[in-house]
């Protein structure tokens, strides 16, 4: 059975959000007193998908009942735009999604950007110096191309698993021709984790870096390199600001330390039972893990 988990936030804090959060809820299951959550946020990797790189029936049905009601449900992850098409006409989404670790703010279906960040070209183009000058295996994505300069154990990943074809190109002046989302660093060796530490110390003042991990592939770091100031957080303050809801009316479900800026900010915080304690610990309730529906079972318990 799920478990709930407040944050370790301290007991003054504690009593106080949770008189905040029980006068504004219909019980202590978490739903609102005066209506449901409008708005559901939920992230891929670990959550809505695990190892067997499909959405179970269970996860697939609660989301359908969740959008009959007329609760927005949109997708907050790592992966660009290009790689979860399939998973949006699966579910039958539209509207907004948050991608690239909150940098992009779009409807794919239509190419409406509601908020990007790209990195800016000089940054682009000194990552490209540090990667030549390295040799690191440095790729790239605009909101329509996969970019990388020779095909790699990597970019098989992204045709298999993402279902995204590269576009080899010469990054030397790529700077100058596209507008870049985000970068990628993927990480399996120990040689190429000593050149992404490389590239982190020479850039960890002027892009964010963030590490994330795909259930399908254990053994790999995917690490995102994005323009500074960039979290799932911020753009989902710009999402709702769009939508014209409150932070309060949105429930988050999530498993990886780039979903912590959701938590901290949403109305309801759910951690999949395979997050890592870190995320746990900022969630106000545990879910089971993403093999056995914990997504349904989180959608059922407060939203149905």
């Amino acid at each position: 059975m799920p478990v709930e988990k407040e944050s370790k936030r301290g007991f003054a804090s504690f009593i106080k959000s949770s008189s905040s959060r029980l006068s504004r809820e219909g019980d202590k299951g978490g739903r609102l007193a005066d209506n449901l959550y409008k708005l559901l946020v939920i992230d891929i990797d670990g959550t809505l998908l695990g190892k067997n790189e499909t959405i179970s029936a269970e996860d697939r049905d609660a989301l359908a009942r969740a959008c009959a009601l007329g609760i927005q449900v949109s997708l907050s992850t790592g992966r660009v735009a290009q790689a979860c098409l399939k998973i949006i006409n699966q579910l039958s989404l539209d509207g907004y999604h948050i991608f690239s670790d909150g940098a992009l703010v779009s409807n794919p279906k239509n190419d409406e950007e509601v908020y990007v960040q790209p990195i800016s070209k000089l940054m682009v183009r000194q990552a490209v110096e540090f990667a030549h000058l390295h040799e690191v295996n440095l790729e790239f994505y605009s909101t329509t191309h996969f970019f990388a300069e020779q095909e790699t154990w990597s970019t098989d990943i992204r045709r298999q698993f993402f279902g995204i074809e590269p576009t080899i190109v010469d990054f030397t002046n790529l700077w100058e021709q596209e507008r870049i989302i985000k970068g990628t660093l993927t990480v399996s060796s120990s040689e190429e984790r000593a050149k992404a530490d490389s590239f982190y110390l020479q850039f960890k003042s002027s892009l964010s870096l963030s590490w994330t991990k795909s259930p399908s592939y254990p053994d790999v770091d995917f690490i995102n390199v994005l323009a500074p100031g960039i979290s799932k957080g911020k753009a989902l303050e710009v999402l709702a600001s769009h939508f014209g809801i409150s932070m309060n009316e949105i429930m988050a479900i999530g498993d990886g330390t780039n979903d912590i800026s959701l938590f901290s900010s949403v109305g309801l915080a759910i951690a999949m039972g395979n997050a890592s304690d870190e995320v746990k610990a900022v969630a106000d309730h545990i879910t089971l893990d993403v093999d056995h529906s914990g997504l349904a079972a989180a959608v059922k318990k407060f939203l149905l």
